[in-house]
């Protein structure tokens, strides 16, 4: 049975380094050896060739050619286990031969045996080093017997029969004893490569197992059975926002919320044999975000099929429930365009025909009489709902903006300079620009950006009745975009106020009909913008603005008529107490 290392010879390029140095380590040693017998045949430093060791010499050059052909070999197979035997049984001939050449068995290089056996436990299995030691010990039994018989010239000194077999005996018994040592040291040296080649593959096993959970793109955690975190790929740290380090350790209920009864529906689920649910929690990020995520809970098993722990998978949905908010959105508009488009002038013109009588009644009444004052209301209420009319006409059917190189920073200003002087400004109330010094240049209509900041700085400034700051911001940002921004500090809205922001005739909180900021989503979504809004409640308002640098629409078609839409930007929702980040 090859061993450990004969194994590894074959996909291991180590191993053939080791089987090199071996043969080179012989010739080495073989050398070494001849120049120390060399010096201490002729006893001094003086050297003769005289006293130089013909029979090591002769062993020396055998070993010289043997080595040529190992290297040979080496290179021609790359099986290297036969190799390895055949070395250290051609060694145990080399030996013998010395031995017989230098003594018998009075030679001192009977040794040589030991330092054999001891060098082959590196390259051996232990059964195959116990049995070279036997061969060894062969070796030198037969060379004793040839020539104490007489079949082979004896060079060394004769003994008698008692005192032979008594070395003979004592070396064997080194030599086999010297053996076993070796083959447990092999032993040894076999489990402690297998040890190694373990470790190595458990590695290389734990880090494709890591790179794998790593590379999944839907998050997942997994605990112990009391829900505590001790993993978290990269999905999970990109969907919640927190790294690893602040979560293990955790209770999985500090991330998702009380989960237990969906562990426990999990659980029976599995047990039963059905299909694991699915459900749905909001998740809230170190940035204060709430993220709608879709989770499963499934057991973790150990190598013993012994329950460990859980595992949580999960993805965020957040882009797909504002993708579905969004489809809700756009119908609820294309209704509303329906009804704006088949009424606006059926009322307009009955509304004119009213206007116009009042307006004669008006001037044959006295002045100042409570005729004249109802009258007044009645003409003042016909405006405002004459402007209703005008601006659900502007929502449905947009009219086909000019699209021209534009100074954004421009139109800001101009914006806030007209703002200054709007009722709507008042005394506690403070407006800051932060506009790039340098001209940001778009391809976009003038009037309709003024409309845009128009419409949002005026509902900034009414959800500040008691006074606060308005400040418009300016920037670039990647992939040729800008961003403007408008931040207020006023009370906030709640998340279903958010929600409805855009909306016509939703709950505005400005008290108006919210067909401001309606006209101002669909103007954004015609310059190819993202709106986003961030508010909460008591803290303010935050709404940007996303803006193409170049931006070419289509000629605008009524919301009402059901026609296929060009394709919207990848819509993004994220909700935090009444944050809502919506794009068209």
């Amino acid at each position: 049975m090859p061993s450990l290392d004969e194994k590894e010879l074959l996909a291991n390029p180590r191993q053939m380094q080791r089987i090199q140095s071996l043969i080179i380590g012989r010739l080495m040693a073989i050398f070494l050896l001849l120049v120390t017998s060399w010096i201490w045949s002729s006893g001094t430093l003086r050297l003769s060739f005289e006293n130089f060791p013909q029979g090591l010499f002769l062993v020396f050059l055998i070993s010289v050619g043997l080595t040529i052909i190992y290297f040979f070999l080496v290179r021609l197979s790359p099986n290297f286990g036969w190799q390895i035997k055949t070395q250290f049984f051609l060694d145990g001939l080399l030996i013998t031969w010395l031995v017989w050449r230098t003594g018998d068995v009075s030679s001192p290089y009977i040794m040589l045996y030991v330092v054999m056996i001891s060098v082959a436990s590196f390259f051996l299995r232990p059964l195959t080093t116990l049995l070279m030691a036997a061969i060894c010990a062969l070796f030198l039994v037969a060379l004793a017997l040839l020539t104490a018989t007489g079949v082979i010239t004896q060079f060394g000194t004769a003994m008698e029969l008692g005192k032979a077999v008594q070395v003979v005996s004592f070396h064997v018994v080194a030599i086999l004893v010297v053996g076993l040592l070796a083959s447990r040291l092999s032993e040894r040296h076999s489990s402690g490569q297998e040890l190694e080649a373990a470790a190595k593959s458990l590695a290389s096993l734990q880090v494709r197992h890591e790179r794998i959970v790593e590379s999944i793109r839907s998050g997942l955690i997994t605990t112990d059975l009391d829900g505590t975190i001790y993993t978290f790929n990269a999905a999970a740290t990109e969907i919640t926002g927190y790294r690893l380090d602040q979560v293990v350790g955790r209770s999985i209920n500090e991330l998702f919320g009380d989960i237990q009864e969906s562990i426990d529906l999990s659980l029976d689920a599995a047990g039963g044999g059905e299909q694991i649910p699915r459900f749905e929690a909001d998740l809230l990020t170190p940035d204060g975000f709430a993220v709608r995520i879709g989770y499963s809970v499934s057991l973790l098993f150990s190598e013993v099929n012994e329950a460990t722990g859980l595992i949580i998978t999960f993805q965020d949905l957040t882009e797909i429930r504002s993708m579905e908010e969004s489809v809700r959105r756009k119908d609820r508009l294309a209704a509303v365009g329906r009804v704006a488009a088949g009424l606006a002038h059926e009322i307009r013109n009955p509304l004119g025909a009213m206007r116009g009588a009042i307006q004669v009644l008006e001037s044959s009444t006295a002045a100042h009489s409570m005729q004249s004052g109802l009258m007044d209301i009645i003409l003042k209420e016909s405006d405002r709902l004459n402007s209703i009319i005008t601006n659900f006409l502007s929502y449905a059917r947009p009219a086909a903006g000019e699209f021209e190189p534009t100074n954004v920073g421009e139109a800001v200003t101009d914006t806030i300079t007209l703002l200054k002087h709007s009722p709507d400004v008042r005394e506690n109330h403070v407006l800051v620009s932060d506009l790039a010094e340098t001209p940001v240049i778009i391809s976009a209509d003038a009037a309709q950006l003024k409309q845009i900041f128009w419409n949002l700085a005026r509902n900034a400034l009414q959800a500040m009745p008691e006074g606060g700051e308005l400040r418009v911001g300016l920037e670039d940002l990647p992939n040729n975009r800008i961003r403007i921004t408008f931040t207020d500090t006023g009370k906030g809205m709640s998340q279903d106020q958010v929600e409805q922001l855009f909306e016509p005739f939703s709950n505005s909180t400005s008290g108006g009909t919210g067909l401001g900021l309606s006209i101002v989503y669909q103007i954004v979504k015609d310059h190819n913008g993202v709106i986003n809004v961030r508010s909460r409640e008591g803290h303010g308002t935050t709404i940007t603005v996303d803006l193409p640098r170049d931006s070419h629409r289509a000629r605008p078609e009524p919301v009402e008529i059901h026609e296929t839409e060009p394709t919207p930007l990848r819509p993004l929702l994220k909700v935090t107490e009444g944050e809502k980040e919506l794009s068209s």
